[in-house]
């Protein structure tokens, strides 16, 4: 089911599309097919199906549960810890992919094989004949973009477990990729592959500095990351500049590959091109600085879908009018879809889902609440009775993404909301809604309203009683960082609460002490979050809060207090009323263990 053809011919990539979408029914039974024949012999499916005679669509349906991560954590922490792949897959599970989601505080494990790899490189293959249908000279330059590799921790069997990114920066398929017009870029493996992530950067922008007059397209995987990476570039251009002039590499750029692919790229001194930079960099304002910088650039390839979408205003500010472009929907489960209008505007983003990367299904969910529609005559039905084919979706209906893959993931609930938008051909087009559960995200951060919750439960002070509460994603500064509103009163005193600073900010630490692993990594290791800010509102904010609300068309009957807010209407009330701002003045404490520990 991967298909081979010349990434570097559009028109045959154009037309594989168009087969893929076209056929995307007898692709998705044959994918199934393919899945059931490799992995029936599991000890997951034969506690399911009967052998031979249940290798098919419907038993598959009729017996095997759609299930969450809690149902496949016991199978995939037995692979971890040196039992048989053979429990979910017939090939060998080779590494395991840690989610941006988490499980008991830690990552979330996701079964990979080598064929994945394959797979995935098919699906980067087929971004290149979308791109070039709706751009064209882009074999003539290079892109700029930014790619970046995570941790990796050991687990008890000696399997790797890491990041999607980081599992494929690192393997065969990216390090030794063929020669491809259409997709050159300006960062030397060696400069990607650094674990060192401010070297990394460094290096990279260093890179594509010197090679601006090349650069056609600039990006990054998130939103969130190629702001990081412009931030950046603000601070250092006077170093980077130097670095052009002289031709040589900052002392403190210890890396030594790094070094020497970046010394092959600078080829001896610039004075003139460091100049040109530097004019540029020291401007009193950094609108359209992108474009200044890199002046043929023709969009900036990045992922401003879900949570990313905060960052929209700020890359435009610095886009100077650039098209911003997401091209593609995956997640460490699977791959999923890409984007065939890429020029569209990001508010109109949706995703093609390519039917040969897994066997997908879907849950038919509520619009506005995002829950899972258990209505009239369909109170009694279980998950298994509602789920809807890739083919049988609806144009305007809200459903939760069910996968199966290849690699030994059934009828798994991966937690996106989807909205169907239209069809290519056979295929749905769908929006990405949101991460179900999540309340706060600034980068891969998920964090849900049970971790705020019990976070907040832990740190709140003995001496008050916090009243109500409420989050916010600020990302008007770089990096961003989560915003928690609280409503304190004096346990023993009706006047407004006289707040201890120290207190304040212990609270402020405790609360990201009890966030999870992939937060505290943010924080900690990767630095794309800073330090979390408690903003204390004086009593009775959370009334105002409420009536704005009410006056909104909210029910007084029905009104929750929201854990996050987003509407400026609510901010600006919260933010009216705040009496004092805390931050955390310690980095939460993260380990690079094992999984084990």
């Amino acid at each position: 089911m991967i298909p081979s053809y010349d990434p570097t011919n559009t028109e045959a990539g154009l037309k594989l599309l168009e087969d893929l979408t076209t056929n995307a029914d007898t692709i998705q039974q044959e994918v199934l097919h393919q899945i059931l024949s490799r992995n029936c012999g599991t000890e997951y499916l034969k506690s399911f199906l009967d052998g031979e005679s249940d290798k098919n669509q419907e038993s598959f349906k009729n017996k095997v549960p759609v299930v969450n991560y809690e149902d496949m954590k016991p199978f995939i922490r037995r692979i971890a810890d040196g039992e048989s792949s053979d429990i979910l897959a017939s090939q060998p599970i080779t590494e395991l992919l840690t989610s941006s989601g988490t499980s008991g505080g830690k990552p979330k494990l996701m079964p990979s094989t080598a064929e994945e790899l394959d797979r995935k490189t098919f699906f980067y293959n087929m971004l290149v004949p979308v791109m070039n249908k709706y751009v064209n000279g882009l074999d003539e330059g290079k892109g700029m973009y930014l790619l970046f590799i995570k941790p990796e921790i050991k687990t008890p069997s000696g399997l790797k477990a890491r990041p999607v990114l980081t599992s494929y920066y690192k393997s065969q398929q990216f390090k030794n990729r063929p020669f491809n017009k259409y997709n050159v870029i300006t960062s030397p493996n060696e400069t990607i592959l650094c674990e060192d992530s401010k070297q990394s950067m460094y290096c990279q922008l260093l890179c594509g500095l010197v090679q601006r007059s090349h650069v056609l397209r600039l990006g990054a995987i998130f939103a969130s990351a190629f702001l990081r990476a412009v931030k950046f570039l603000e601070n250092n251009f006077t170093q980077l500049c130097a670095d052009i002039r002289t031709g040589t590499v900052a002392s403190w750029i210890t890396d030594s590959t790094c070094r020497e692919s970046v010394l092959s790229i600078l080829n001896g001194p610039n004075p003139e091109l460091a100049d040109e930079v530097e004019a540029l960099c020291s401007a009193m304002s950094w609108e359209g600085i992108l474009r200044r910088i890199w002046p043929k650039t023709k969009y900036i390839e990045v992922i401003v879908t879900g949570s990313m979408a905060q960052y929209i205003p700020t890359l435009e500010f610095y886009s100077g009018g650039l098209p911003l472009v997401s091209v593609m929907y995956a997640s460490s489960e699977c791959f999923f879809g890409i984007n065939i209008n890429p020029l569209c505007k990001p508010s109109d983003v949706s995703y093609t889902l390519l039917p040969n990367m897994a066997y997908f299904e879907f849950l038919p969910v509520d619009e506005k609440s995002h829950e899972e529609i258990h209505s009239g005559s369909h109170d009694t039905l279980k998950d298994e009775d509602r789920i809807v084919d890739l083919v049988n979706v609806e144009t305007g209906r809200y459903y939760e993404l069910v996968i199966t893959t290849f690699a030994g993931l059934y009828r798994y609930k991966v937690g996106d909301i989807l909205k169907v938008t239209g069809f290519h051909n056979k295929a749905p087009h769908f929006s990405f809604v949101e991460r179900r559960n999540v309340v706060l995200s600034i980068d891969t951060d998920k964090t849900s309203e049970e971790d705020l919750m019990k976070a907040v439960a832990q740190a709140k002070p003995s001496s008050f009683l916090l009243t109500e509460y409420t989050s916010y994603a600020d990302t008007s500064s770089m990096p961003g960082h989560y915003v928690l509103f609280w409503e304190l009163k004096p346990l023993h005193d009706n006047d407004s609460p006289k707040l201890n600073e120290k207190m304040m900010e212990d609270c402020c630490s405790e609360v990201e002490d009890c966030l999870d692993y992939v937060y505290r990594r943010c924080r900690n290791k990767d630095k794309s979050i800073g330090p979390l800010e408690i903003r204390v509102v004086s009593l009775g904010t959370f009334d105002s809060l409420m009536d704005f609300s009410i006056s909104k068309g909210s029910s007084v009957n029905q009104y929750k207090t929201p854990r996050c807010v987003k509407s400026g209407g609510a901010l600006q009330i919260l933010d009216s009323r705040v009496i004092g701002r805390f931050f955390s003045k310690r980095v939460p404490q993260w380990e690079q263990l094992g999984l084990d520990s």
